[in-house]
């Protein structure tokens, strides 16, 4: 597995836009990072994106931050 899959990374259509956004929350909190037309290409731009910000945290010596987000709750045992 590659680090970059640690990370929760999604795409949704936002209206406001007219266009798909993507996010990443454990590594951009702070909203939407890319926007495009189609849904593949703003997860392909979002994944790059990704990409550059962890190699840039390991080129810097800073440490990853702990993936936490994640897509859904975890189920309990009945």
């Amino acid at each position: 597995m590659k680090v970059q899959d640690r990370y929760l990374k999604f795409v949704k259509w936002e209206e406001a836009d007219a266009l798909y956004v993507g996010y990443c929350p454990d590594l951009f909190p702070f909203g939407g990072v890319c926007h495009a037309k189609t849904e593949t290409d703003a997860y392909n731009q979002l994944c790059a994106l990704v990409e550059e910000e962890l190699a840039e945290l390991e080129e810097q010596g800073k440490p990853l931050p702990e993936p936490s987000t994640r897509p859904m709750r975890e189920a309990l045992p009945a």
